[in-house]
């Protein structure tokens, strides 16, 4: 599955972007991250240097305060799901002997076609 074009990617960090009619810009914001990095820009250049720009600030302020930058996607999130899908999901962990993070581990690689890789 290949990146959306409306995504951006520079060191490892990606953003969404949106355009705001009433501006008339275009709006950044990284996502997978619990800082918040927001950006903008008039055309597709000044975008893409402001958003390499922002990255750029954050991982510099970072050092200078003595921070570790956050990276994206820790591999660990809160998810909410009804009850009765909770129970169904603990049932089958149990049943096969696996945890209910690897059931749900398994349900979103499955929904999302990724195949684990092999050694």
């Amino acid at each position: 599955m290949g990146l959306r074009s409306d995504m951006m990617t520079y060191k490892g960090y990606k953003a969404s972007i949106i355009y705001d009619k009433e501006d008339k810009i275009f709006v950044g914001e990284v996502f997978g991250i619990t800082d918040s990095l927001n950006f903008h820009g008039r055309s597709i250049d000044e975008l893409e240097s402001s958003f390499k720009d922002c990255i750029d600030n954050y991982l510099d302020y970072c050092k200078q305060i003595g921070k570790e930058p956050q990276k994206e996607f820790s591999g660990s999130f809160n998810v909410r799901i009804s009850p009765i899908v909770h129970e169904h999901a603990s049932e089958y962990a149990v049943e096969n002997g696996i945890s209910l993070n690897q059931v749900v581990s398994l349900a979103i690689e499955k929904f999302l076609g990724i195949k684990k890789k092999t050694v």
